[in-house]
């Protein structure tokens, strides 16, 4: 049989692709019956039905339920259009979304205006010319935060290639050019930077969740530019909660969210969404056998927003973090591990070294442990919970303090001593940093 070569137009939204192809056989066939030419006239029902496109021929096709697969011109449609009236159809499938993919869709429309494609630039110097260059250095996903231009992302997205830029690019969907965005302030240990923009008409600001109350399960979108692939939209679930993510800074962020929605590189500071659209976390770091620039395995991780909310409200207000302490400094984790080595005994916990006189914990009565000029120490307070959560390490204790806000009250639990026969809860004050008396020693480390 001889084969008849042509050339098929593959569309594929908005881009054509030509490419050498077969025509069908029924396009070929000269036995199948066609139905007699149809004339025209200026009040015929075919005058209307030519002054449709090609895409509205199908969609009502579709809605009565006829197939038109086989369909190669616009007169095919019309055709087969006009004998599906005077026919009995199928049951006929409604062309319009069920009610789930219409809230998805509805919810990116309306959210992903305010999804900012950011991209930072470095000087490098050219061979043959004395003036620097502006490059390029990375790019990520932010998200309008307010309706004052206030910009978060992940600090990681600002700084991937050493020290802040002094120029940050905001783009937003819709805008031709993207703005000069200014650095308002970071948290390198939570892995957030909170940028402004200049312009006097914005998209609204994303709604803001809580985190709180997320359950395993639920529905979760992601929306960013992964790949430099903006406006991106992937949907998921929450896989797990309370993960910790290491940070730029080596710090772990507490109680992160884990979710199976697509997050790759370029992700990173865009907005993780629950299924009306408000705002439960940032997009911040995945899991991937290929490395940095692996991509997608089903384990991404997002801040969790009541984190999100207490550090970027911080940032805007005072330019950085303010975080609460008790004025205490405590023993480096080895150090108290070297102890129990030489005191053939468990020290759970986190042994308090220095209390700064007139602070928070000077007045509830806390003892700091003293090395004495031989080598030794004489035990004081070792501090095993607060407000019943378990203390093992540094670390543990940073997290829950630092969680509060200043003015909050804790319990801590201590035993005297570092004697499991004397425990002993004592109700502190959180202060800021900056109301601290000043120390003679190093800073206290909650509020470092």
């Amino acid at each position: 049989m001889t084969r008849l070569l042509s050339l098929v137009l593959l569309l594929h939204g908005s881009t054509a692709f030509l490419l050498p192809g077969v025509l069908p056989a029924r396009a070929l066939s000269v036995d199948r019956p066609r139905a007699a030419p149809y004339l025209a006239t200026p009040n015929s029902p075919t005058s209307g039905l030519s002054a449709l496109s090609v895409n509205e021929l199908k969609r009502l096709l579709s809605e009565r339920g006829v197939d038109f697969r086989d369909c190669l011109e616009k007169s095919d449609l019309i055709e087969r259009l006009q004998s599906s009236s005077s026919v009995t159809r199928r049951s006929a499938s409604p062309s319009t979304l069920m009610d789930s993919e219409t809230r998805l869709v509805s919810t990116f429309q309306r959210v992903s205006p305010s999804v900012a494609y950011i991209q930072t630039s470095a000087v490098a110097p050219t061979p043959f010319s004395l003036r620097p260059m502006e490059v390029p250095a990375g790019a990520g996903s932010g998200f309008l935060w307010d309706d004052q231009g206030h910009v978060v992302t992940n600090y990681h997205v600002i700084a991937s290639n050493g020290p802040v830029p002094n120029k940050v690019k905001v783009k937003l969907q819709g805008v031709t050019t993207a703005y000069d965005a200014q650095v308002v302030g970071m948290e390198p240990d939570k892995d957030l930077a909170v940028l402004k923009i200049s312009s006097g008409a914005l998209p609204p600001a994303i709604e803001v969740g809580t985190s709180n109350d997320l359950q395993v399960g639920q529905t979760v979108l992601a929306i960013g530019n992964p790949f430099g692939l903006d406006y991106t939209l992937t949907q998921g679930v929450v896989s797990a909660l309370g993960r910790d993510v290491v940070a730029a800074s080596g710090r772990a962020i507490k109680n992160c969210i884990q979710t199976d929605a697509a997050i790759n590189p370029g992700n990173s500071g865009g907005p993780l969404l629950d299924s009306r659209g408000r705002l439960v976390g940032v997009n911040t770091a995945i899991i991937s056998p290929g490395g940095r620039t692996g991509g997608n395995v089903g384990i991404g991780f997002a801040i969790p927003v009541d984190t999100v909310r207490r550090v970027v409200n911080q940032i805007i207000r005072f330019g950085r973090v303010v975080k609460p302490t008790i004025g205490i400094n405590v023993a480096d984790d080895k150090v108290v591990r070297s102890l129990e080595a030489q005191l053939q005994r468990s020290l759970s916990g986190v042994l308090v070294v220095e209390v700064v006189p007139g602070s928070p914990a000077a007045a509830a009565g806390l003892k700091a442990a003293k090395f004495r000029g031989d080598g030794g120490v004489m035990l004081a307070d070792l501090i095993t919970h607060v407000n019943g959560t378990p203390v093992r390490q540094v670390e543990d204790l940073l997290c829950e303090v630092e969680e509060k806000a200043v003015g909050d009250e804790i319990v801590v639990r201590v035993l005297r001593g570092c004697d499991p026969a004397r425990p002993e809860m004592i109700k502190v004050k959180l202060v800021s940093r900056d109301e601290l008396p000043k120390s003679a020693g190093p800073l206290p480390l909650f509020g470092r």
